[in-house]
């Protein structure tokens, strides 16, 4: 598939889910980022702002199938993978797929469960596979988990470890509409919500050729180059416990690969790195206690360093 062909591919999609998530073209361009360089997107907002219709209407926008797992703290690693049931007509096990096995999958309020249960997504995020009795299961292409978090609530979570954010291809939030979107989205939702209304407009199919043209966009040396800079960057910075491993310089050339066909370009330059550093970075740092107790977020030492880093001509 051509680079042009495939940003038309992410145009439809886009519009498409944007038709639920009014005004947030950033946040639903994001997500996409995320599914076309095959990664998974942590979504950490307060309660209604469109987290969960944000995976739906992209599940539905590619006539993919959607499932929802409702994080709590009973919930078992078979309730997400499945488990093997034995059938006593035929006389052996047999598997029972679980709700990890479709296309989108929601993970809503994922630090509301054990670290066990958890834990239990890791291999499904990285091989996009479940393993159950030792027996391997593939699952369904493309694969995507789609995670929310409350950052207002932390009373009965679990914090996600810094190994299970770093799987997490890109982390930000969507935010409130403005009034305007708001007063839209009232008189829409009154009737009925324009999510059970969406129709298909891209294939599974067509998000895997649109996925292997994103792996194909041509990065050059001077931009390796100045993404080794801004990463090791993050290990050297006095304000950092720790700094991006290499999980995060993949995340970020993959990131800015799936920028550039996005907007129609088959290669990459320094300000793709520059517009998705913040989300493909700030997660997988950890500021030292100092810094954290004056307040200061990855995000903004990503922001800092950025404006640090000398950019290759």
């Amino acid at each position: 598939m051509a680079v042009e062909e495939a940003a038309a591919v992410c145009s439809r999609i886009a519009d498409n889910v944007e038709r639920v998530i009014v005004g947030k073209r950033e946040a639903v361009e994001r997500t996409l980022v995320a599914m076309i360089a095959r990664g998974h997107v942590l979504l950490e907002d307060v309660p209604g702002v469109g987290k969960t219709m944000m995976a739906r209407s992209l599940a539905a926008s590619i006539g993919g199938e959607f499932r929802r797992i409702q994080f709590t703290p009973d919930l078992l690693p078979t309730d997400v993978t499945g488990v093997s049931i034995f059938d006593q007509r035929a006389g052996e096990f047999s598997f029972r797929p679980g709700p990890v096995f479709a296309n989108i999958v929601l993970a809503d309020e994922i630090n509301r469960a054990s670290p066990r249960t958890q834990s239990s997504l890791l291999e499904a995020m990285e091989e996009r596979q479940v393993t159950v009795d030792g027996v391997t299961h593939d699952l369904p292409r493309p694969f995507m988990v789609i995670a929310t978090e409350n950052p207002i609530e932390y009373e009965g979570v679990y914090p996600l470890p810094e190994s299970q954010l770093d799987r997490f291809l890109l982390r930000f939030s969507i935010g409130y509409p403005a009034r305007a979107e708001e007063k839209q989205i009232v008189r829409e939702q009154l009737e009925g919500h324009p999510v059970e209304a969406l129709q298909p407009v891209a294939s599974s199919e067509e998000v895997a050729t649109v996925q292997r043209t994103v792996s194909r966009c041509h990065v050059s040396e001077a931009v390796y180059d100045y993404v080794l800079d801004l990463i090791e960057a993050t290990r050297a910075s006095d304000q950092l416990y720790l700094g991006a491993g290499p999980r995060g310089s993949l995340a970020l050339v993959r990131c800015a690969q799936a920028v550039a066909t996005i907007d129609g370009r088959d290669f990459v330059g320094p300000d793709d790195i520059k517009s998705i550093a913040a989300q493909a970075l700030a997660h997988r740092l950890i500021p030292r206690p100092e810094a954290r107790v004056s307040g200061v977020t990855g995000a903004e030492v990503v922001e800092e360093l950025l404006a640090r880093t000398p950019v290759p001509s």
